[in-house]
């Protein structure tokens, strides 16, 4: 048994989390605590904005047909009927907002190329970058950068801080 279970960056990567926290909770002591941090409702809305239509676009469609849902973005209200389920009182449970700021427009399409690689690995690889681009063009008609040419994207983390209580 452990006096504390930790993640970061990861469960956003998960889509049934009432298992992780029945699993978490199966392995913390009585007055273990819980500390999760992943993306939240709302995380890189602006980036979807963007993708969305490419997804659909007579250029790139087929390649997204039958996708299934690579991120899981919950809210605090997920968790508060979640957490006390698996037997945990909650500390501290949030949104937080976070600005991802990238140098230029070559970095935020770096990110895209790693960051959102379950979209990015579905188009064949002589045409990813031609994906990438468009992408990337779509995103700064909405958000061009900011006067020093740097781009945000406005990110949501879910921060968890429970205690479990039996």
């Amino acid at each position: 048994m452990f006096d504390v279970v930790f993640s970061n960056a990861a469960l956003h990567w998960v889509d049934d989390h009432q298992a992780i926290l029945r699993g978490m909770a199966s392995v913390l002591k009585p007055g273990g605590r819980l500390i999760v941090s992943c993306g939240g409702k709302g995380n890189a809305q602006d980036v979807f904005v963007a993708l969305r239509p490419e997804l659909r676009s007579k250029s790139w469609g087929e390649y997204f047909r039958r996708m299934p849902k690579p991120y899981f973005f919950y809210s605090p209200a997920d968790y508060e009927k979640w957490l006390p389920k698996f037997g945990f009182k909650i500390q501290r449970l949030q949104l937080v907002p976070k600005d991802a700021t990238y140098a230029n427009a070559d970095g935020f399409a770096a990110w895209l190329r790693t960051t959102w690689l379950p979209y990015v690995q579905r188009v064949p690889e002589e045409l990813r970058e031609e994906f990438i681009s468009a992408v990337a063009a779509r995103y700064l008609v909405k958000r061009p950068p900011d006067v020093e040419g740097k781009l945000h994207v406005r990110m949501v983390r879910l921060e968890i801080d429970a205690v479990k209580e039996f």
